[in-house]
């Protein structure tokens, strides 16, 4: 039994790769056109702060990596969760309040982050130090929110320990080195861009082979026989 492959023409393979590679960048943005924190976050926040019990027990990270826009937005992320598993076990008065200070940091959802890392170590406070460095973050991101691409913040990072720190370098190499460090959708595009040809080529060639197939040959001129009468005529 003959199996016919499906007859993709080029075109359709190389739409296939400018959908893939603008899936892949639109999944690695993170950028808000429109402000998400509203101008009275911190009524907000101070509502559920004088109305929780301020020694209750949650956690926050201790080695985040001291990154100014993205560990504003990293704590964010981890207050976020908070805010969500306290939910589960408040009363009625409490969910309210809490989903209003939710509200405000919700934004942080609509960003493809990583899991955090297993590197990431936790030490125990209290839910007023947490409502605190929430709003402090807050107030840190405001003027920034509408102007960063935060596609680089996307994986949480740890700092690194003592002993696994790289030399010091200078500034000249270290201004050259974020300049020249890739965007990782610019990295995988790159990376896309010769399977890309490759997969033209194939089907190119696919596609010749096809057509060279579907043109009959010309036939062979083959001379006539010659009749008895015409062999006749040539003797005398």
């Amino acid at each position: 039994m003959t199996v016919l492959a499906p007859a993709w023409s080029p075109t359709t393979y190389l739409l296939l790769l400018l959908l893939l590679s603008l899936g892949l960048s639109e999944t690695q943005d993170c950028s808000f056109q429109h402000s998400p924190i509203s101008s009275d976050f911190a009524v907000k926040i101070r509502e559920l702060s004088d109305y929780l019990l301020q020694d209750y027990p949650v956690t926050v990270p201790s080695n985040l990596q001291d990154e100014e826009l993205c560990g504003a937005l990293w704590r964010l992320v981890l207050a976020q969760r908070w805010m969500e598993r306290l939910k589960t076990v408040a009363g009625t008065k409490m969910q309210g309040l809490l989903e209003r200070v939710n509200t405000e940091i919700h934004f942080v959802t609509k960003c493809a982050f990583q899991p955090p890392p297993s590197c990431l170590r936790f030490v125990q406070t209290n839910i007023s130090r947490l409502l605190q460095e929430t709003s402090e973050q807050l107030v840190a991101l405001k003027p920034w929110i509408t102007r960063q691409n935060f596609s680089r913040c996307l994986e949480l990072q740890c700092q690194p320990d003592s002993s696994t720190l790289p030399p010091p370098r200078s500034p000249g190499a270290l201004e050259a080195t974020a300049l020249t460090a890739p965007q990782r959708p610019l990295l995988l595009l790159l990376l896309l861009l010769p399977v890309g040809l490759l997969l033209l080529a194939a089907a190119w060639c696919l596609h010749w082979q096809r057509t060279r197939r579907r043109t009959p040959r010309p036939r062979e001129q083959v001379p006539p026989v010659p009749s008895p009468q015409d062999l006749l005529l040539v003797e005398h």
